[in-house]
């Protein structure tokens, strides 16, 4: 019997071999090893490899190189303690707005947008998606001016619309939808494109819906909807049971204007039909598009979303939406358990833009992690319109890794007590010199 498993066992081998090797670096014990870095004592949750426990886990060369209950430092390893903290992968956050270098003023691919830096991994977040900021006429110019110059992870979906979000009129001129345009620059840069954007139109037809699911049928790339103005012509069930297909996003799923409860307080059947139809739902929080007497019903009655994001700009980050662990923790207190919700910050994004290889901890995955606590006491949180809710959990990020470097360390869990460190520590070798002062 075991002979006649060999063939199968050869296939899965060579089919999935960072699974095996993970699966091997999680249940054997290991001796100590050249490993990097060590996350010590963390209770790690990573849905892609069904692990929910306590774990060490080691990075060398940027990668995972080990999860196990325990491994043991060889000298030089650098060792941070995670005891008390949930170790994931490095947050996805498939909804943000970070075109912040155009100088327009009051445009969501402007000074509407934030740089990515300086919101990403303080939060947990090691990849960004922006959704649909820049159009096939600008995409590259928010290539080389962001994508390429931050430290965070960037990707992109693309506007159908030629300009993008520099103008809300230029999202309603239906001359600018032109799918070849899109999927050229999308084959193009491929290694960062995963997908198409149509948001804001105003019109009471289905162009900019249509010439996008166009663009990203001819793409190979699902396509993200924000349907901004909801026109009886074109009702949102519609939307999600007839336009879109399979892996296509509808983002601002909670959104007021989004028909959730019937009149016996049960989700409408069109939303449970367009799930099985494949239809992805998407928070996409923002400063309007979530109102709790949606969400909460929902939640309570098992209608998750597909993915947690944000919709980060300069109009959500400082009052209603803050951020991504702020996001996730409002599904915490409305009763998503919380595996549920870091799966769907992180594995489950990652499937959304086909990108395999984020959101999870396999030995051999590129080393993006957070630390994340998860604090008990009297907490209250608001949404997209004022609306309050109480809960006793907050989610917070205390330290994140890029690549295996500490990019965020809130709670300083990276560092050395000074007091055990050389008394010239600091000074840089060949350059600084300390010239004391002549005597008095």
């Amino acid at each position: 019997m075991f002979a006649g498993s060999l063939p199968f066992l050869a296939r899965a081998f060579f089919a999935r071999p960072i699974l095996l090797v993970g699966l091997v670096a999680t249940v054997l014990p290991l001796r100590a090893q050249p490993f990097e870095l060590i996350l010590k004592g963390g209770h790690v949750i990573d849905p892609r490899n069904n692990i929910d426990g306590v774990r060490d886990v080691a990075v060398a060369g940027g990668r995972i190189a080990a999860v196990a209950p325990s491994l043991t430092p060889a000298p030089g390893t650098q060792v941070i303690d995670a005891r008390g903290l949930y170790v994931t992968p490095g947050l996805i956050d498939l909804h943000v707005h970070v075109f912040a270098t155009t100088g327009v003023k009051g445009a969501w691919a402007g000074d509407n947008s934030v740089l990515p830096d300086g919101f990403s991994f303080r939060t947990g977040v090691t990849t960004m998606v922006d959704a649909g900021s820049s159009g096939w006429r600008n995409f590259e110019t928010f290539r080389h001016t962001v994508i390429d110059r931050a430290q965070t992870r960037v990707l992109a979906m693309i506007n159908i619309a030629g300009l993008g979000m520099m103008t809300n009129a230029a999202e309603q001129v239906v001359a600018e939808f032109q799918p070849a345009e899109v999927v050229a620059l999308a084959r193009k840069h491929k290694d960062v494109v995963v997908g198409v954007k149509t948001a804001h139109y105003e019109q009471p037809d289905w162009s900019s819906v249509d010439r996008a699911l166009e663009a990203g049928k001819a793409a190979g790339l699902p396509i993200m909807v924000d349907f901004g103005y909801f026109r009886p012509e074109r009702p949102y069930w519609q939307l999600v049971t007839e336009k879109l297909g399979a892996n296509d996003i509808s983002t601002h799923c909670y959104r007021a204007s989004v028909a959730w409860m019937d009149e016996n307080n049960r989700v409408h059947g069109y939303l449970q039909r367009a799930r099985e139809r494949g239809v992805k739902f998407d928070v996409g929080h923002g400063a309007g598009s979530l109102v709790f007497r949606n969400a909460v019903p929902a939640i309570k009655a098992g209608f998750y979303p597909d993915s947690i994001s944000t919709d980060l700009h300069t109009l959500s980050m400082n009052i209603a939406m803050l951020d991504m662990p702020t996001t996730m923790s409002k599904f915490l207190v409305m009763g998503m358990p919380l595996k549920d919700v870091i799966l769907r910050s992180t594995w489950n994004p990652a499937q959304m833009i086909r990108r395999p290889e984020l959101g999870h901890l396999s030995v051999g995955a590129g080393a993006d992690v957070a630390l994340l606590r998860v604090s008990n006491g009297e907490y209250q949180y608001i949404d997209s319109k004022s609306g309050r809710m109480r809960g006793t959990q907050r989610i917070t990020c205390e330290l994140t890794l890029r690549d295996g470097k500490v990019v965020w360390d809130w709670n300083g869990r990276a560092g050395t007590d000074y007091q055990r460190l050389p008394p010239d520590y600091g000074l840089r070798e060949g350059i600084d010199v300390v010239v004391p002062p002549p005597k008095s």
